[in-house]
C-alpha cells in the first residue's frame, strides 16, 4: 500500500516531525482501515495495492507554517495527545483558500509570500491554493446583482493573483462552489467572469487549475458540463469535486468520469479532476444529513463522536497522488476546511480535534 504524499518537502517540518515522532504517526494514517480489517457496507472503501501516484501533481508538495494556517500554529503550541492528534492536520499539505477579503491591492504579494514560505527555497515544490472570489458579499448575497465596477475589480483581482503566482508550480482550485451561481442573478455573468479566470490562471506556465464542478450529491452531470463549458473549462486541466459536501470519493470518482466523458461528448477532451477528501471520511450525502438533523446546519455538520459512527464529518483518506482509480483522478486533495466554523471561519479547536480523533485513516 504506497503511504500518502509527504505533507512537506522543506527541512522545517521534517525536522520537527522526526523530533516529536510525528512522521511514524503520519506513516500510520494512510488508507489502510483500523486494524486491517474490511470496512462495513455502505463506508468508503479501501483504496487497491495497485494504486498508482499521477504525476501532475506528483511530489514534492510544499507544506505552509505561516500564520495563515490557524492549524499549524495550534498545533506548534499543542502538547501531549492534542499535538499529536492537530499533527493530522497541521503537518499535511492543504489548499489554502483567498478570497475576496484580500483586497486586490494585496493578493500578489499576499499569494507571493504564500508560496515562498510553502516551497521553502525549493521551486520545484507544488504549492496548493483556491481562489474564492465570485462572492465580494458572500454566497447568501446571490441575487445581488454584480455592476461592472463589481465586475471590473474581479478581473483585476485575477490578474494581480496571477502576477503574484507568476511561474511558480502550483494547484489552483478555482471558484469553490461555483453551481451556488446557477441560481443566482445572470449566472451567465459570473460564469463568464469565471471563464475570464480560467483562461488568466490557465495561461500561466506551471499552473495545474480545477474549476469547481460541484459535487456527487448536487449538480447531475448534464448541468456540471454545461457549468463548466460556460466557466472556461477548456482552458484549465480540468475540474474539482466535494469542496463544501461530504459524499464518498468513490461517488466522486464515479461522477467525475461522467462528467470527463460529457466534456469529451462536448468536444471538450481529456480532462482531469481532483477530489476533496478532507471531510468525508464517514460519506453522507445532503438527503442523509437533513433526514437525521431536519434542522442541522450542512454547513457546520455534526462531527463523529467515534470512530465507529457513521454519516459524521471526520478526516478523510490523507492528500495524495496515489489514487485508487488512476488516469483522469490526479489526486485527493483537502480543499474542505471541517476544523473550521462553518468551513469558513474562525478555527475550532473542538472540531479539529474531534475530526483528526476519529478518523478511519
Amino acid at each position: 500500500m504506497p503511504s500518502p504524499t509527504p505533507p512537506a518537502s522543506g527541512h522545517r517540518v521534517r525536522a520537527l516531525a522526526f523530533r516529536l515522532g510525528v512522521i511514524p504517526l503520519l506513516a500510520l494514517c494512510t488508507v489502510l482501515t483500523p486494524g486491517g480489517q474490511s470496512q462495513a457496507a455502505g463506508s468508503e472503501p479501501s483504496r487497491s495495492a495497485a494504486a498508482v501516484a499521477t504525476p501532475q501533481l506528483g511530489a514534492p508538495w510544499g507544506h505552509y507554517t505561516g500564520p495563515a494556517d490557524p492549524t499549524y500554529a495550534a498545533w506548534e503550541s499543542a502538547t501531549g495527545t492534542n499535538k499529536d492528534l492537530l499533527a493530522k492536520i497541521a503537518l499535511r499539505s492543504k489548499v489554502q483558500w483567498f478570497a475576496s477579503g484580500v483586497a486586490t491591492s494585496r493578493i500578489g504579494d499576499t499569494i507571493s509570500r504564500y508560496i515562498a514560505n510553502s516551497q521553502d527555497g525549493n521551486p520545484d515544490a507544488l504549492v496548493q491554493f483556491a481562489l474564492f472570489r465570485l462572492w465580494p458579499n458572500g454566497e447568501k448575497a446571490k441575487a445581488q446583482p454584480l455592476t461592472q465596477s463589481d465586475q471590473t475589480a474581479y478581473r483585476r483581482w485575477v490578474d494581480a493573483a496571477a502576477a503574484g503566482i507568476g511561474s511558480a508550480r502550483v494547484a489552483i482550485v478555482l471558484e469553490p462552489d461555483l453551481a451556488v451561481s446557477l441560481k443566482g442573478w445572470h449566472p451567465a455573468v459570473r460564469l463568464a467572469l469565471a471563464k475570464y479566470a480560467a483562461q488568466v490562471f490557465g495561461a500561466l506556465p506551471r499552473a495545474s487549475v480545477y474549476l469547481d464542478a460541484s459535487d456527487a450529491d448536487w449538480l447531475k452531470v448534464s448541468a456540471a458540463v454545461a457549468m463548466l463549458r460556460s466557466a472556461g473549462v477548456s482552458s484549465v486541466r480540468g475540474f474539482a469535486l466535494g469542496a463544501t459536501h461530504y459524499a464518498a470519493t468513490s461517488a466522486q470518482v464515479t461522477f467525475g468520469h461522467a462528467v470527463v466523458a460529457g466534456l469529451k461528448k462536448a468536444g471538450i477532451p481529456g480532462k482531469h479532476f481532483v477530489i476533496d477528501t478532507a471531510d468525508n471520511g464517514r460519506p453522507f450525502t445532503f438527503k442523509q444529513y437533513h433526514a437525521a438533523h431536519p434542522h442541522g446546519n450542512y454547513e457546520n455538520a455534526q462531527v463523529c463522536q467515534s470512530r465507529t459512527q457513521r454519516h459524521c464529518d471526520t478526516l478523510g483518506i490523507p492528500p495524495t497522488t496515489h489514487v485508487s482509480d488512476p488516469g483522469e483522478v490526479d489526486a485527493y486533495l483537502w480543499f474542505g476546511r471541517p476544523w473550521l466554523y462553518n468551513q469558513a471561519k474562525p478555527f475550532s479547536l473542538r472540531r479539529a480535534l474531534a475530526v483528526a480523533r476519529t478518523t478511519p485513516y
